[in-house]
């Protein structure tokens, strides 16, 4: 025997609601949503008001979505059998019958279940109606006052803590959290963010059950691993999953070199004040999404790790890759070299081959430690191996370092320790490896050298660099001074 409510009285309540979505849908069509065309025209104040009233609303909504996604959940209980909601209209469970009658993704479905469950109140063997597990949290999610990421955050983390910590200590924490998002705590701070509220719920979990919360470390390590895939279309898939603070160590490197506000000490400044509109427009000509930078980032750091004298060695060796490329290739800028297959991973297959790579690459990397350019005249005669000569030392880096700062190229961020030494003469033609002909680039700059409009040369041992003509229409050369206000000019930050 199941307890449900009264036939007449959940008619009435539809009936009533139906009305009100009516009459709410009518007053929106009527007053807000004719002025979602003209929102260009709102002074900031009226702006942030009506996107603050309009996330209230969506909250409202999604409370009352979510209970009512609860209450379906519970018509369509297992114990219910053939008889539950779900199954009496051919759906396999209620995320499926929430899919097809709300038309939303099955992630959607899943998360207002699971949180209806938490919030929804609970009916008892005898019918009687049992409090929610978050009773402060449905309270002010219900009032529109709290987020649903928020709410996700707060139950989704305190959920699992009920039956080893007492429902007492995890009310404590739901109080504390529920206020924290609100804006009602004690100390009077503003409303939190949903990924605070996140990272305060992990908190309260590690504090209350700090076994259960840490993770466990043999575990950790076992499932730990990097995979390289097989290349395809120029790119090669990278998978696996890093220890926390492998991957907390990458991201930090990675901010290092993708945050615009790192470190301006040291960096190169423009001798001519006008120069701020050249730095600017290259800064907005970055286009590059958050995960190409971190992509160019890794490159960057690899290239600083096989520079390393601390880096092991493959045969007595540092580990570098070879690049094989004609000399006929190497002058056409349509042309190609081959990145030799003893890079490939074993766990790869015996099939692996050498990768076809453009000659822009072979041009370009070949000015840096870690990768060397082996080139052969039309008879398979070498007629040129990178090696030392043509690498600059460790003592030619420091000094460039010292003279450049950074990447020449005028609004990047990126410092020293993570540049390449790029001949401003092309080794190939007649270029010295020589601090006067040798310049700082980053991983990017230095392989869009040739295609992206930017150029570098050196003038009586200083770099200058000259725009792209849609930055600079009369593309003056620039030169380029880490410490100019030495020499009279203006420091201006890189």
């Amino acid at each position: 025997m199941f307890t449900t409510a009264p036939r007449d009285t959940g008619a009435s309540l539809g009936t009533t609601l139906r009305a009100g979505v009516a009459e709410a849908t009518a007053l929106l069509d009527a007053h807000v949503l004719p002025a979602r065309d003209q929102l260009g025209l709102l002074p900031d104040d009226e702006l942030l008001e009506l996107t603050r009233v309009a996330e209230e609303l969506g909250r409202r909504a999604d409370a009352l979505r979510t209970l009512a996604a609860a209450e379906v959940g519970r018509r369509s209980g297992p114990e219910r059998g053939a008889e539950g909601l779900s199954s009496r209209l051919g759906c396999r469970n209620p995320a499926e019958l929430l899919e097809r009658l709300c038309s939303v993704s099955g992630a959607t479905a899943r998360t207002r279940l699971r949180l209806g469950a938490h919030i929804a109140p609970r009916f008892g063997l005898a019918g009687e109606t049992l409090p929610s597990d978050f009773p402060a949290a449905r309270a002010a999610f219900s009032a529109g006052e709290l987020g649903i990421d928020s709410l996700v955050a707060i139950t989704g983390t305190l959920s699992s803590l009920t039956e080893r910590c007492g429902a007492e200590a995890v009310a404590a924490a739901e109080g504390e959290l529920v206020a924290a998002a609100t804006g009602t705590a004690p100390d009077g701070a503003p409303p939190a963010a949903a990924d605070e509220i996140r990272m305060q719920a992990k908190l309260w979990a590690l504090y209350l059950d700090p076994d259960g919360v840490l993770p466990d470390p043999d575990r950790t390590m076992r499932r730990r691993g990097l995979t390289l895939g097989r290349e395809r279309d120029g790119l090669t898939p990278l998978s696996g999953a890093l220890t926390i603070d492998v991957a907390a160590q990458l991201q930090r490197l990675f901010d290092a070199q993708i945050s615009p506000r790192v470190a301006d000490r040291g960096r190169p400044a423009f001798t001519e004040d006008t120069a701020g509109a050249h730095d600017a427009a290259h800064a907005r000509d970055d286009s590059r999404t958050r995960a190409q930078r971190q992509h160019d980032a890794l490159a960057a750091i690899l290239g600083v790790a096989a520079r390393a004298a601390e880096s092991p060695s493959i045969g007595g060796s540092a580990p570098t890759l070879l690049v094989t490329i004609s000399a006929s290739e190497l002058e056409r800028r349509d042309g190609f070299g081959l990145l030799d297959a003893a890079h490939l991973s074993d766990d790869m297959g015996a099939d692996a081959v050498a990768q076809p790579i453009p000659a822009t690459f072979a041009r370009q990397v070949a000015c840096s430690g870690g990768i060397q350019r082996l080139v052969l005249d039309a008879n398979g005669r070498i007629i040129e191996l990178g090696g030392p000569q043509r690498v600059f030392t460790a003592h030619q880096r420091r000094a460039i370092i010292a003279r450049d700062g950074g990447c020449v190229i005028p609004g990047c961020h990126v410092p020293s320790a993570w540049c390449e030494v790029h001949h401003a003469t092309d080794h190939a033609r007649g270029g010295p490896t020589h601090t006067d002909n040798g310049v700082l680039l980053c991983w990017f700059h230095h392989r869009t050298l040739e295609t992206s409009g930017w150029e570098v040369r050196m003038r009586n041992g200083v770099p200058e660099t000259r725009a792209p003509a849609w930055v600079e229409a009369r593309r003056p050369w620039r030169p380029v001074h880490p410490h100019g206000h030495r020499r009279g000019t203006r420091a201006r930050p890189g």
